[in-house]
């Protein structure tokens, strides 16, 4: 009985815990809350550069790096305005083009190049602002 009582009384002692944590945490949580669909961004000096929800059109899915970068350039030398980016996701690279704001101009620019690519794919993402 005596046993009992002392597992007992140990068992509802309670200690504390000490959380250590970088404060840009709290920050980032905080925007992402009241941020809905925008984000802002703050790398290196471009401070306030605000991102959006859109769409991107992919042109290029593959392994072969080469390719994905050929890809890119014959898009930019008919399309010099249009943002293209690469990522890479193993074992795929990925070529995205553009950064519209809605479905239908995305549609409109991959009715453009569906003659220059195959396998066309609107991608919904992250866009950049157009450029001033």
């Amino acid at each position: 009985m005596f046993f009992l009582a002392v597992s007992n009384a140990h068992a509802q002692t309670r200690g504390t815990v000490e959380v250590i944590k970088d404060p840009r945490i709290d920050t980032l949580a905080a925007r992402r809350l009241e941020g809905g669909s925008r984000t802002v961004i703050s790398s290196g000096t471009a401070t306030g550069y605000i991102s959006t929800d859109g769409y991107r059109v992919q042109f290029f899915s593959g392994g072969n790096r080469d390719q994905a970068y050929s890809a890119q350039e014959r898009l930019r030398q008919k399309y010099p305005d249009v943002r293209t980016y690469i990522t890479y996701r193993e074992p795929d690279f990925r070529v995205r083009a553009g950064d519209f704001r809605t479905r239908l101009e995305a549609t409109k620019f991959m009715q453009e190049i569906k003659n220059m690519f195959s396998g066309l794919f609107i991608i919904s993402e992250k866009i950049n602002p157009p450029v001033q």
